[in-house]
């Protein structure tokens, strides 16, 4: 790919592609991933493509914020990060590997996660969003989505039915806002799933993702 890492799974002229940001974590379960979801879906056509995201805390998030843990805060640069991804990698995935009527979704786990939601709202590029255990405690986050209309036509929700159980009080308001999240989207009219899992924030991430992405495999037939 020009000028990008991407790692790719699966079939790359399926009609479906699913775009995943990454941390080094993610990057190293891409393959238990993609297993799970041709397990989950009875299906290989699909793509998972899979791009490094750069500084986590600051390239995924929509406005500064103070840091919630340790002493790192947040960014600005989720604009300069969906600029990357509709003018450079998305055409470029097109050039490479053409496909008529391709559907992308956009994915993403954590405050990755947060990022594909805020992309959905802001551009319509996106078939669907697959947004795991995200951060929708982020400061002023609510808010946002209140004002503002998803463009993405189907959202997957999901969350550990352990993470609002926390004593940090930012994080432990992470329940209370998916519900928030998932209420609003209803609401507005997208086509959207919650689903629980059991455990942490930190608990089989890749099968977690692999679960929306086969929900939305089905919700786009």
């Amino acid at each position: 790919m020009e000028n990008e890492t991407l790692l790719l799974r699966g079939e790359p002229l399926a009609r479906t592609l699913f775009l995943q940001l990454v941390d080094e974590h993610d990057a190293a379960l891409l393959d238990s991933e993609a297993e799970a979801l041709a397990a989950r879906s009875g299906s290989r056509d699909w793509c998972l493509a899979a791009v490094p995201a750069g500084d986590w805390n600051s390239d995924l998030t929509p406005w500064p914020a103070a840091p919630v843990f340790g002493r790192q805060g947040f960014g600005d640069g989720a604009a300069r990060t969906l600029d990357r991804l509709t003018g450079a990698v998305l055409p470029a995935i097109e050039r490479e590997h053409p496909v008529p009527a391709r559907r992308f979704v956009l994915c993403g786990y954590s405050l990755a996660g947060l990022f594909a939601l805020w992309a959905g709202y802001q551009t319509d590029r996106f078939a669907g969003v697959v947004a795991g255990s995200p951060s929708v405690w982020y400061p002023g986050w609510l808010a946002y989505a209140e004002q503002h209309a998803m463009r993405a036509g189907k959202v997957y929700l999901s969350l550990g039915d352990r993470e609002e159980k926390t004593r940090n009080p930012v994080m432990a308001a992470v329940g209370n806002a998916i519900r928030e999240q998932e209420r609003l989207l209803l609401a507005g009219g997208t086509d959207c799933r919650l689903a629980w899992n059991p455990g942490n924030h930190f608990m089989e991430s890749d099968r977690r993702m692999a679960q929306g992405m086969a929900w939305m495999l089905e919700a786009l037939r």
